[in-house]
């Protein structure tokens, strides 16, 4: 078992609100940022990218008549809303935090660039990467993904309600397999939605694993982050 150096925790906007909510919960929120302290705490540095879902999603309001480009930018919107809450939850907790942002936003982060977010990262600060990747069509997958392969992290822990990746809906089907490791390959031939494909081609380009986790039990991204055999891993 080996412990990560540096990981990229992929968490949806909905792990921030109450199942089925909407908006930012503060319960919730705070027991997501003592999970991430708890990481930061065993010396490991953490990347986070938040989802936007629980605010806004193209998906969900094609209906609205909002043109997909300007849905998506306020899409990228709800994500800087989400990742400034789990900064100011994480420092509430005593634990160093930058917001670095595609969208340039001075007066709630500070833009996004490599070397500086590498810098933070060395001193022991939680960076949580907002807006996505700054462009429409691409998903918050795609900035977990770039991100990851960018500031060189070991693995994406991808926080989900499951335990796992099934070869079926385990919530529709009981016999529902799980899986304890696949291949890129395997994933991409029983057509397994882990990430949309553009997110999920850069990680097989680059190698980079994916481990697919319930984070309803908040002790278990320590245990992922840790290198614990739990949920699901993606690899070569």
């Amino acid at each position: 078992m080996m412990k990560y150096k540096r990981i990229m925790l992929k968490l949806s906007g909905e792990a921030l609100s109450k199942p089925g909510g909407f908006g930012l919960n503060h319960d919730v929120l705070m027991e997501v940022a003592k999970s991430i302290k708890e990481v930061a705490d065993e010396g490991i540095e953490v990347v986070v990218v938040c989802g936007g879902g629980n605010i806004w999603r193209y998906r969900d309001t094609k209906e609205s008549g909002i043109e997909r480009t300007s849905s998506d930018a306020m899409g990228m919107l709800a994500t800087i809303m989400n990742s400034v809450g789990l900064q100011s939850g994480l420092e509430s907790l005593g634990q160093f935090t930058r917001v670095c942002s595609a969208i340039d936003i001075p007066q709630l982060a500070e833009p996004y660039l490599r070397r500086r977010a590498i810098r933070h990262l060395e001193k022991g600060r939680v960076v949580v990467c907002a807006g996505g990747t700054g462009n429409p069509f691409f998903t918050t997958d795609s900035a977990a993904a770039l991100r990851a392969s960018e500031l060189n992290c070991d693995v994406i822990l991808k926080a989900t309600n499951v335990d796992g990746i099934y070869d079926k809906d385990p919530d529709e089907h009981k016999d529902a397999i799980k899986y304890d490791a696949l291949s890129y390959d395997e994933a991409l031939e029983k057509q397994l939605k882990i990430m949309d494909q553009a997110a999920f081609s850069l990680c097989r380009d680059q190698k980079l694993p994916i481990r697919v986790f319930n984070f309803k039990d908040r002790n278990n991204l320590l245990k992922a982050a840790k290198g614990e055999d739990i949920g699901t891993l993606v690899h070569e």
